[in-house]
């Protein structure tokens, strides 16, 4: 094997990664006997961490990418074990068992709602990544020997680190609790929101919230009003122009950080504002957080005295956008305003006009805002 290429199934080696890059892993499962760690726990083995090893789990886990076990093992024994070598709170999703791996990957990746594609698969026998690859054979397979070079691989190495990046895996660890909360709790949903004690921040986006704004703009596609892709470099025009405002969302709770979780570009007219992207992250959709960024809005217009205008362009998945601002009262009737506003170039986008009213401070979640000026 020769330097730049990726082992993407058993003994197969795919082109040279100079050719195009490879897309990212999202989460790496582990087998332990012989892979995470040296010797075989249930042989009675004192097993050993390499220094090497865990380095490797210590780089992935700063680069955002999640890591789970699936280990033929017993439970309480293994668990304990990782425990004892400092490590178990690295891994999200242990799946200790005498399962099928298999059957393990298939859980862990429906439980983080992955592609199968995203998740890496490590293991030092060949027939259980075999197993693997018979059932879920878009999963990445990597042999146990291979591990100390995972952090050069370009699948797991990201573009660049987000604000968030290194802090994902308490997020998602913070969310499995959360998840667990709100299925146990018994009561109206939105006693429940309140119960989490939620408090949003919009702010204007810093040099630091780039990278993470921008992957806002390319991934969130349900939640994206018009699905247009801005870069650093647009990004930076747009933050250094007095007109436009480029503002980020993050949400906290009582479980922990949800992180960025929406970004919002406007340029402001005289008498009009113009909403020109309006992404909130898919899993903060059953918070409601995209409708209080959105009363907000309109909000600081009606505070201004300003009609409000926001473009959407439908592609097939974000109808849901759509639904969120008509329910608002946005209609696609248009008015006056337009002659503040450049002309659409683009065939596809449709501007949803709305005259702005004073709207209520939200109940499930106190609000750290800025105030927006004309």
């Amino acid at each position: 094997m020769t330097e730049g290429e990726t082992v993407t199934d058993l003994g197969a080696v795919s082109e040279p990664a100079g050719r195009h890059r490879p897309s990212l892993v999202k989460c790496l499962v582990w087998d332990l006997d012989n892979t995470l760690w040296q010797g075989t726990l249930m042989e009675g083995d004192d097993v050993v961490l390499t220094d090497a090893v865990r380095e490797v789990v210590h780089t992935l886990d700063a680069r955002g990418v999640l890591q789970a076990v699936a280990s033929k093992n017993d439970h309480d024994t293994a668990w304990q074990r990782l425990e004892k070598l400092g490590i178990a709170e690295y891994f999200v999703l242990p799946h200790i068992g005498w399962g099928p791996k298999s059957r393990a990957v298939r859980a862990i990746a429906e439980r983080l709602n992955f592609a199968h594609g995203a998740i890496g698969f490590i293991d030092d026998q060949p027939a259980e990544r075999a197993e693997v690859a018979h059932h879920l054979p878009d999963v990445r397979l990597y042999a146990a020997e291979l591990a100390v070079s995972l952090p050069r691989r370009a699948e797991f190495t990201p573009a660049a680190l987000t604000v968030d990046s290194g802090r994902r895996r308490q997020m998602y660890q913070a969310g499995f609790l959360r998840d667990s909360a709100r299925s146990d709790f018994e009561g109206p949903d939105e006693e429940f929101l309140r119960s989490l004690r939620m408090r949003m921040r919009i702010a204007r986006a810093t040099a630091e919230d780039l990278t993470r704004v921008e992957e806002l703009t390319l991934r969130t596609s349900q939640m994206n009003a018009t699905g247009v892709h801005y870069d650093d470099a647009a990004l930076r025009a747009l933050m250094s122009d007095p007109r436009h405002e480029v503002l980020v969302t993050h949400l906290s709770d009582r479980f922990g950080p949800h992180g960025a979780v929406g970004v919002l570009l406007l340029e402001k007219h005289p008498s009009v504002w113009h909403l020109k992207l309006l992404a909130t992250s898919c899993r903060v959709v059953s918070f409601g957080a995209g409708k209080v960024v959105l009363r907000w809005l309109i909000d600081q217009a009606a505070r201004a005295g300003v009609h409000l205008v926001a473009d959407f362009r439908p592609t097939d998945r974000n109808r849901i956008m759509e639904i969120a601002y008509r329910f608002e009262g946005f209609t696609d009737r248009a008015c006056g305003c337009g002659r503040e506003l450049p002309a659409v170039t683009d065939e596809g986008v449709r501007r949803w006009h709305l005259e702005p009213s004073r709207q209520e401070a939200p109940t499930t979640m106190a609000l750290d805002t800025p105030a927006l000026t004309p």
